[in-house]
C-alpha cells in the first residue's frame, strides 16, 4: 500500500497538458516552510502567475527590485548595462545578520585564497554560492525560475531557511543574457494562444533567425568567461573576482526529448589542471540534486554528453578558480508547451525542474560547506606551491602595443597580477619594450589560472569535445612571447593599466606616414577616408628619414586634400590620439628604396561594406564580424537579409562578406547576381563553408582535399566516438606569410597562428606567389585533431583569392574573428577590405 501510494504521488506530480499549463505559485513552492505574507509575489508585480507567460527582462528587474525593497535579507546592484542598456543585476541573498557584516564576511572569505589562510577557522564561515540562469535567451526555463527561487529566498520562514540564509551568501544573478531574454521572451509571447498547442511545427517553436540564444552581437555568452570581451561577461567576471564563490551554477535548456542533465560530465573530457577534489565535490553535489528530483518524480541523467574542458564556460570556468562549476540542462518547451518523447513538456514544469535544482544547490552548499571551503584554501595554496619554481612569462610586439595591452587587460580582469618590463631587451630574434611588453610571474594566486590561460596542449585523454580543444592567448593574439623568462625581466607591477598613447605627430609641410603594424591602423584609415581625404598605401617596405617603413605603410600627402595644411594636421593628431597609432610627419618625399611619388604607392578608396545576414547564415560568425567592425573600428557595415537580396541593389557597396552558411542563404538566382556584382568590379570575401557556394558558382575554383573514411574493428556503440574524433572542433595551427602579399600587410612575422574549426583542407596553387598564407608541413600548435586530418591539413592553404571580371573574390577557410577574443587574425579581414582590389 505504501508503494502504490508512492506511485501515485509521483504520477501526480509528472506533467500533464491540462494540469500544468497554467499553475500558480504553489505548484513550485515547497510545503515545509511558511510564507511571509508581507514579501509580493511575482503575479502581483509582474502581472501573471510563473510561468504562465515568458518573463521579459524588464518585469524581472522590476519585480528584483520590489523584493530587495521588501526584503532586509536582500540588496541590490546594478553592475553596468548590456549592448542594447538592459541592466546587469546582482542580488545579494543571505541572513540579515550576515548583511549587516556583509563587508567582514567577504574580507574573510577572501582570505582564504591568500597566503596565511591556513589559520583561518571555516567553521562558522558561510559558503559563497554564484546562482546565474538563461545564459542562452532562448533557454529561459532558468531565469523564469529565478522569479520563484528569488521569492522563496526572501519569503520563506522557518529553521530550515533561517539554516540555509545564515550558511551561504547567495549571489543572485536573474539574467545571464538580458537582451536574448527579451528578444526570446517577445518571440514566445507574440504566438501564445488561448489554447496552447503543442505541436513542434507551430511557429512558436520555430523562432526568426537569429533566435534568442545570443546576445545583441549574436555571441554565445556562455563562451566569454575566460576571454571577457563582452560586457555582460565583464559584469560577472567582476562579481566573481571580488567572491570566489564556492559553487556556480549554470542554468541551461537542451532539446525537447532529453530529460535533466547535471554534472559531473563525462570524467574523461575534464581539463588536467581541474584538481579531482573538484571532480569529487561536484558529485557529492549531484547526490543532493539526484534525491531531490526523485522526490520530485522528474527524470535526469549525468556524466555524459557534457564536459569540462574549456574553462570559458560559465560551468567550467570555477574549475580553475578554486570552486565548483554546475552545469543544469532542462529538456526545453521552447515555448510553452510542446510535444515530446516523453509526453507534452509544458513551460512550467521545465521551471519546476530548474527551481529544483536550485534549490538542492543550495541545499548541498550548506551541507558541504567546510569541505567547499577548505577545498578552495587548498586550492590556492597549492597553486602557489605549483609556481614557487619561478620564472615569467614575457609578452609583446614591438610594432602593435594595442593587442598586447588587450591580452594584459584581461589578465587583469581575471586579478592576475601584470608587470611592466624592467628595461628593454630581445631575445631569439625578438624585441620586447616597454608599452608593448609585460611580464607575468608565475607565482602568485592565479597561478593555475595562468598556466590555463598560456598552455599550448597538444595531448588528450579523450579526443571528444564539447567545445573547443585550445585557446592559447598569445597565440590567439599573435604575440612574440617567452613561456619561461627570468624573474629580473619584471619592472614594477602595474596597478592603472592604460594603453600606449603615440607621441602627437611631428609636423609636416609633405606628407604623414602611417605603418599598418597596429591594431587599430585599419579605424585610423577609416577615419582619414571617412573625412574624405586621399591616402595610399605602399606596396614595398622603404626608409626615410631614419625610420623604417613596411609593406602596407599608410601615405597620407598634403597636396591636394580638402583640408588645409594646418586642419590637416589638427585633425590628423586627432586621428592617432583616438586611435593610439602613431603618426609621423616627413618633409621629404626622397627615401631609401620607393620614394613617396612612386606608383608603388597605390590609392586606397573608403570602402562601402555590406555582409549577408539571415536566413542560411551563421548568426555567430556575422555577429562576430558586426562586432569587429561597430565596437573595435568605428567603421560602418550594412547587413542585407538574404530573404531581400533579390531586391538590394548592390551597386550601393565596394566590399561584400558571405560569413560562413547554415544551408542554403542564397539560391541560383542570387548567386547569378552576386556574380554579376564581383565582375563589374565588387570584391566578394567569403569565409569557412561559403567557399563550397563559390566553387559550385562558379566564382572561384577551389580544389578541396576528401578522403573517405572507413570504419575498422568499430562497434556500433563506438561509432559516435569514431565519428566525433574526426571533428575539428577547434585548434591552433602555424601557417605561414608572404609578407610582400597585401593580405599579409601589417605582420611582422613570417608565420601566424590560426584558429580553425573546419574539415575544409584547399589545395595550394600551383604558383607560390598565389600561397601568401599557407600552413606548414607540420602545423599543429595547441588542440586536438586527428592524424589523418593533421596529414590533411600540412602544406594546404586557409586563403585564395582571384580575379573574376573588375572584381575580386577572397576566401578563408578559417574564421579570422572568433570569439572576438582572436585578435591576431583580424587584420586579415580589414587587408581584404582595404587591399583587396590591390591583390
Amino acid at each position: 500500500m505504501k508503494n502504490l501510494l508512492l506511485l501515485i504521488g509521483i504520477l501526480i506530480s509528472l506533467p500533464t497538458i491540462a494540469q500544468d499549463y497554467v499553475v500558480d505559485l504553489n505548484y513550485y513552492l515547497p510545503k515545509d516552510v511558511t510564507y511571509n505574507s508581507a514579501i509580493p509575489t511575482p503575479s502581483t508585480v509582474i502581472g501573471h502567475e510563473v510561468g504562465e507567460w515568458h518573463i521579459t527582462h524588464d518585469k524581472l528587474v522590476q519585480y528584483m527590485y520590489a523584493l530587495a525593497e521588501a526584503s532586509d535579507r536582500i540588496t541590490i546592484e546594478n553592475r553596468g548595462a548590456t549592448f542594447e542598456g538592459r541592466p546587469i543585476l546582482l542580488l545579494t541573498i543571505t541572513s540579515p545578520v550576515n548583511q549587516r557584516n556583509i563587508d567582514d564576511i567577504k574580507a574573510q572569505h577572501l582570505a582564504l585564497t591568500e597566503s596565511g589562510s591556513s589559520t583561518l577557522n571555516t567553521a562558522n564561515m558561510p559558503a559563497v554560492v554564484y546562482q546565474g540562469f538563461s545564459i542562452h535567451g532562448n533557454e529561459p526555463s532558468g531565469s523564469n525560475a529565478g522569479l520563484a527561487v528569488a521569492y522563496y529566498l526572501a519569503a520563506a520562514q522557518g529553521s530550515k531557511i533561517d539554516e540555509l540564509l545564515t550558511n551561504t551568501v547567495i549571489l543572485f544573478d536573474p539574467s545571464f543574457n538580458p537582451d536574448g531574454l527579451q528578444r526570446f521572451a517577445y518571440w514566445a509571447n507574440m504566438h501564445k494562444a488561448k489554447n496552447i498547442n503543442p505541436d513542434p511545427n507551430d511557429r512558436e517553436y520555430r523562432e526568426v533567425w537569429p533566435g534568442g540564444r545570443t546576445n545583441h552581437y549574436w555571441f554565445d555568452v556562455n563562451r566569454d568567461w575566460l576571454p571577457v570581451q563582452l560586457p555582460e561577461s565583464r559584469a560577472r567576471i567582476k562579481t566573481f573576482h571580488d567572491w570566489y564563490p564556492n559553487i556556480l551554477t549554470d542554468h541551461h535548456e537542451m532539446g525537447r526529448n532529453s530529460s535533466f542533465f547535471f554534472q559531473p560530465g563525462i570524467p574523461s573530457r575534464t581539463h588536467p589542471l581541474t584538481p579531482q577534489k573538484n571532480q569529487d565535490l561536484t558529485k557529492e553535489i549531484a547526490k543532493y540534486h539526484a534525491r531531490a528530483f526523485d522526490q520530485l518524480g522528474s527524470f535526469y541523467f549525468s556524466e555524459e554528453n557534457f564536459d569540462d574542458f574549456y574553462y570559458g564556460k560559465g560551468s567550467t570556468f570555477p574549475d580553475i578558480n578554486g570552486g565548483v562549476g554546475i552545469l543544469f540542462e532542462q529538456a526545453s518547451s521552447r515555448g510553452h508547451a510542446q510535444e515530446s518523447s516523453n509526453g507534452v513538456l509544458t513551460f512550467p514544469f521545465t521551471i519546476r525542474n530548474q527551481f529544483t535544482a536550485a534549490l538542492s544547490t543550495l541545499e548541498a552548499a550548506v551541507a558541504l560547506r567546510r569541505d567547499l571551503l577548505d577545498y578552495q584554501r587548498d586550492f590556492f595554496d597549492n597553486a602557489r606551491i605549483e609556481g614557487a619554481s619561478g620564472g615569467a612569462i614575457v609578452f609583446g610586439d614591438e610594432k602593435d602595443a594595442a593587442k598586447a595591452f588587450h591580452l594584459a587587460e584581461i589578465l587583469k580582469r581575471h586579478k592576475i597580477a601584470v608587470h611592466e618590463l624592467k628595461e628593454d631587451f630581445s631575445s631569439n630574434g625578438k624585441n620586447y619594450k616597454n608599452g608593448y611588453s609585460y611580464v607575468v610571474l608565475k607565482k602568485q594566486r592565479q597561478h593555475r589560472l595562468i598556466k590555463a590561460i598560456f598552455e599550448k596542449r597538444t595531448q588528450f585523454q579523450d579526443s571528444l569535445f564539447y567545445d573547443i580543444s585550445a585557446w592559447s592567448f598569445p597565440l590567439a593574439f599573435n604575440l612574440d612571447y617567452i613561456e619561461n623568462a627570468p624573474v629580473s625581466r619584471a619592472g614594477k607591477e602595474i596597478i592603472d593599466l592604460q594603453m600606449k598613447t603615440p607621441d602627437t605627430p611631428n609636423v609636416s609641410t609633405y606628407a604623414y606616414l602611417m605603418e599598418w603594424h597596429e591594431y587599430y591602423s585599419p579605424k585610423a584609415l577609416n577615419m582619414v577616408l571617412s573625412e574624405g581625404l586621399r591616402a595610399k598605401v605602399a606596396m614595398k617596405p622603404f626608409s626615410l628619414e631614419g625610420r623604417d617603413y613596411d609593406y602596407g605603410t599608410i601615405l597620407i600627402p598634403l597636396q591636394n586634400q580638402k583640408l588645409q595644411m594646418a586642419d590637416l594636421t589638427k585633425f590628423l593628431a586627432k586621428v592617432s590620439r583616438e586611435t593610439k597609432v602613431p603618426i609621423h610627419g616627413v618633409r621629404t618625399g626622397l627615401a631609401n628604396g620607393i620614394d613617396l611619388g612612386s606608383n608603388q604607392f597605390r590609392p586606397v578608396e573608403l570602402p562601402k561594406v555590406a555582409m549577408l545576414v539571415g536566413d542560411g547564415i551563421n548568426p555567430y560568425d556575422a555577429g562576430e564580424i558586426w562586432h569587429l567592425f561597430d565596437t573595435r573600428f568605428d567603421m560602418k557595415i550594412t547587413k542585407l537579409d538574404t530573404r531581400n537580396f533579390g531586391r538590394t541593389d548592390l551597386s550601393r557597396y565596394t566590399d561584400i562578406i558571405m560569413p560562413a552558411s547554415w544551408g542554403n542563404a542564397l539560391d541560383k538566382q542570387d548567386a547569378e547576381k552576386l556574380k554579376k556584382w564581383v565582375q563589374d568590379g565588387g570584391s566578394l570575401i567569403a569565409f569557412r563553408n561559403a567557399g563550397r557556394f563559390l566553387d559550385r558558382n562558379e566564382m572561384m575554383k577551389i580544389k578541396f582535399k576528401s578522403r573517405k573514411d572507413t570504419a575498422t574493428n568499430v562497434s556500433y556503440e563506438q561509432r559516435g566516438k569514431y565519428r566525433g574524433a574526426q571533428v575539428v572542433g577547434g585548434a591552433i595551427f602555424e601557417a605561414k606569410l608572404d609578407r610582400s602579399h597585401p593580405i599579409a600587410f601589417g605582420y611582422k612575422n613570417d608565420r601566424l597562428a590560426m584558429f580553425r574549426n573546419t574539415t575544409l583542407f584547399v589545395e595550394p596553387d600551383a604558383d607560390s606567389y598565389n600561397n601568401p598564407i599557407q600552413y606548414t608541413s607540420n602545423p599543429l600548435l595547441s588542440g586536438y585533431i586527428s592524424k589523418p586530418n593533421l596529414k590533411d591539413l600540412a602544406s594546404t592553404v586557409p586563403f585564395k583569392t582571384s580575379g573574376v571580371g573588375r572584381g575580386q573574390v577572397l576566401y578563408f577557410t578559417d574564421n579570422t574573428n572568433f570569439r572576438a577574443f582572436w585578435y591576431g587574425t583580424n587584420k586579415l579581414l580589414m587587408n581584404a577590405i582595404f587591399f583587396g582590389d590591390k591583390m
